[in-house]
């Protein structure tokens, strides 16, 4: 790890290519960018730059044109955060860490990390995090006092507010969300979709107020429910899951919803693939092509999540697309381009 400063070198966001998509995937190559003894589970496209932050306080940005990787490592007193989850907006940076004390960062003024949130309780533990527009943000932590953890950024993310238990459905005990991959909140224009251990939550106003929906999704143990959650509009969206102490179990953990999130069907129910962790729509795909990644594999649907293959056994945590054939994914001690045909 280089213990240098960071400059993060924003060009807009990522746009998908208005050409048609004709191939549908069947193999994946995979090319190494970034090695080091880390677990990173949280990345980011922007523009032409790969943002992380993971474990052992480490974040940085890969040039997508050259390479060439910046990483630092950001310590808080005595502690050395673990970063699950980042977002940005097309000017600043953000990573948000995991247990307590709760420590979110933005890019600050003279090209270093600015604390701009801290949370301390013993029960504190963040999930995942993502903007709606440059200005409002939000981000999710599991269940204290009562309800789930939800903070939200009006300014640019500058300060964070949090719900109150008032503003949002009534607790479920236990309830939470798995901090696995930064894919368990996902938006679409105002509305906010939260996938939790047990449900989940909706919003059509950008966090102002919010619904519970149920899943079909198996929430029995406390390993199990939806672990990622994605939609390639405001209707058509899927979850998936299952128990990551027990992998190959392929019944009810993948579900599919055309109508915003209000119902689900399981689909593919009783076939493979098992436990994933992150799944992402392919873009310029109408919806039908799906890309399912998790520790034991990569796994691709055609046809809307009812059948799917396997292209490749190499493990991975989180993955973005950058455009309809290319994406980035990280998992343990690396990150690496995706290149699917």
């Amino acid at each position: 790890m280089r213990y240098i400063t960071i400059v993060l070198i924003f060009s807009g966001l990522v746009s998908c290519s208005d050409t048609e998509r004709k191939k549908l995937f069947t193999s994946v190559s995979i090319e190494n960018l970034y090695q080091d003894s880390l677990s990173i589970r949280a990345i980011e496209v922007m523009g032409n730059s790969l943002a992380f932050a993971g474990s052992n306080g480490a974040f940085g940005t890969v040039d997508l044109s050259n390479g060439k990787v910046r990483a630092n490592v950001e310590k808080y007193h005595t502690t050395i955060p673990e970063f699950r989850a980042v977002a940005h907006t097309s000017i600043d940076f953000f990573m948000l860490s995991v247990a307590n004390p709760a420590l979110l960062y933005k890019t600050g003024d003279n090209g270093r990390m600015e604390l701009v949130y801290m949370e301390e309780d013993e029960n504190v533990f963040y999930d995942a995090m993502i903007f709606w527009n440059d200005k409002e943000g939000i981000a999710v932590g599991d269940t204290m006092n009562g309800c789930l953890s939800i903070i939200i950024t009006r300014d640019g993310g500058n300060n964070w507010e949090k719900l109150s238990c008032s503003d949002l459905p009534e607790g479920i005990e236990g309830e939470g969300a798995f901090a696995a991959s930064n894919t368990n909140i996902e938006v679409f224009g105002e509305a906010t979709w939260i996938a939790t251990t047990k449900r989940v939550l909706y919003s059509s106003d950008k966090g102002r107020s919010w619904e519970s929906y149920q899943t079909p999704i198996k929430t029995t143990e406390p390993t199990t429910g939806i672990y990622s959650i994605d939609f390639y509009d405001q209707n058509l969206g899927v979850a998936i899951g299952g128990d990551y102490t027990n992998p190959e179990n392929n019944i009810g953990n993948k579900a599919i919803t055309e109508d915003g999130g209000k119902t689900w069907s399981l689909i593919a129910e009783g076939k493979d693939p098992g436990y994933k962790s992150c799944v992402q729509f392919v873009p310029n795909s109408d919806g039908k092509e799906i890309v399912a990644i998790g520790f034991r594999g990569i796994s691709y649907s055609s046809d809307r999540g009812n059948s799917w293959i396997k292209l490749s056994d190499e493990p991975f945590y989180t993955l973005r697309f950058k455009n309809d054939s290319v994406a980035y994914a990280a998992g343990k001690n690396r990150i690496s381009k995706l290149t699917f045909r």
